[in-house]
Formats: C-alpha cells, sequence, structure tokens
C-alpha cells in the first residue's frame, strides 16, 4: 500500500454505521488499518457489524438529532480508541412524496437527522481537534441530491444541500488549523433506503419498482446500479494523506449522473 493511503493506527467515527453506505465505509476504514467505532441508533446492528470487523471495532448508540446523546456517544468512543482521527459523518434517512404533500414532520425528520446530525457530529468532532490541537479529517455523506434538486424528494434534497453549504463553511473555518471537511454525494446506490424508494417511486409515478431502478441505470453512464463500497473507497481516500489538499468539496461519486 502506497505510505499516502496508510490509516494504519488512525481513529474513526462512523455515524450510521451499522448498515448500507455506513457498514461499507467501517469495513473499508478496518481494511486500511483504521480502528473504527461505529455509531448508530441501532445499537445491535451496530455490535453484530463490529464483531464481524473485529480489529478492536466497537459500537455506540447514538441519536444524531440529540446533542446530548451525540457528545456522549463521541466521548465513549474517544475514550475506547484513545483518541479521534477522522470522523465519518453518514448517518442519514429519507421520505419521498410530491412537494405540495411533504408534511411537517417528514420536513423537520429529514432536517433533523442529514443536516443537523452532521451539524452536531461535526462540531462535536472540530471541539475535540481544537482542544487536542490536532490535525483532523471529517467525511459526510451527502447525495446527488445535494447538487440538484430531486423530484418527490424536495425536503431530502434541501437537507442534503445544508450539508453541502455547511461542509464548505466549516471547512473555511478550520483550515488554519489543519482539520480538513469534505464530502460525498453518492448517486443511485444500492441500499435498503433505496429498496424503500424505488417502491415509494413507483408508487407516486405509477410505475413499477423494477422500471423505477431500470431507469436510475439508464441515467447512469457507466451503466450498473452504484454499491456501497464506490463509495467508502472515496471516503477512504479523503481520510487519507493523499487527499491532504482538498478541503470543503463536495466529490460527486455518481457513475457519471452528475459531472460537474
Amino acid at each position: 500500500m502506497s505510505e499516502i493511503f496508510d490509516l494504519q493506527g488512525r481513529r474513526a467515527i462512523v455515524t450510521g454505521g451499522a448498515r448500507g453506505i455506513g457498514a461499507a465505509i467501517a469495513r473499508a476504514f478496518a481494511r486500511s488499518g483504521v480502528r473504527v467505532a461505529i455509531a448508530d441508533a441501532d445499537l445491535a446492528a451496530a455490535q453484530a457489524l463490529a464483531n464481524d470487523i473485529g480489529d478492536g471495532a466497537a459500537a455506540f448508540a447514538i441519536d444524531v438529532r440529540d446533542r446530548a446523546s451525540t457528545e456522549k456517544a463521541f466521548a465513549a468512543a474517544i475514550a475506547h480508541m484513545g483518541g479521534l482521527d477522522i470522523l465519518a459523518a453518514n448517518a442519514g434517512v429519507s421520505t419521498m412524496r410530491r412537494a405540495v404533500d411533504i408534511t411537517d414532520e417528514e420536513w423537520d425528520f429529514n432536517f433533523a437527522v442529514n443536516a443537523r446530525g452532521v451539524f452536531l457530529s461535526n462540531q462535536i468532532a472540530c471541539r475535540y481537534f481544537l482542544k487536542e490541537k490536532r490535525a483532523g479529517v471529517i467525511v459526510n455523506t451527502a447525495s446527488l441530491a445535494g447538487k440538484v434538486g430531486a423530484p418527490l424528494l424536495a425536503h431530502y434534497s434541501a437537507s442534503k444541500f445544508a450539508v453541502l453549504g455547511w461542509t464548505q463553511s466549516l471547512a473555511r473555518e478550520m483550515a488554519p488549523h489543519g482539520i480538513r471537511v469534505n464530502a460525498v454525494c453518492p448517486g443511485f446506490v444500492r441500499t435498503s433506503m433505496q429498496e424503500r424508494e424505488i417502491v415509494w417511486e413507483g408508487e407516486l409515478r405509477g410505475i413499477t419498482p423494477e422500471a423505477v431502478r431500470a431507469e436510475y441505470v439508464s441515467l447512469t453512464p457507466l451503466a450498473r446500479i452504484e454499491e456501497p463500497e464506490d463509495v467508502a473507497d472515496v471516503v477512504v481516500f479523503l481520510a487519507s494523506d493523499a487527499a491532504r489538499f482538498m478541503t470543503g468539496q463536495g466529490i460527486n461519486v455518481t457513475g457519471g449522473v452528475r459531472m460537474d
């Protein structure tokens, strides 16, 4: 392994790490020599993944919407690992509905997890990095829908645009301290979230889930559904010294759906 990609001995927290993209990130970090803390609302699933990964991986319960819960999980993870070098703020949710039908509860839920959750976890990590006077790396999970408004996902899309705005602003403030902040913007990723979304979208558009998925493939120049590992490998790159001169970026990982 090239030295600039070697993350041996570093310590990472992955929020929303029990499944999907988060689980792929946790596994990719572990393969790169990172000691991983998997923070998730589903503690049992997080623990099962930690047991499977081994190599000192540990699980912690977290509600990223709540400051006290997030602070408690981070404090426990940092104490367990003896420090923190990387945060992958990945926890996210979605619901799907026409914009004129979105409820207050749906809007608040998407923003509470997707935007507030990134804000809280990033802020807590940065306070630790600043206090300890150590360089740190943050990678936030945004979305293709954070680059271009997505029909039937207006509330989700708005919350992911917020993630990118926050990422850029935080990156500018933290750069003088050697703390890098970037984001990844996945496209049509094969996860349990996608399985729900293709059913919802099919119902709203009057087509089958299979037709929805086929449309996703047709919109992707690389002509397949994205896998969580496609995103995870880019997160590892952004956390590594290979990306040492990158900050404030929202990196498209979409198979070419978005090229700017």
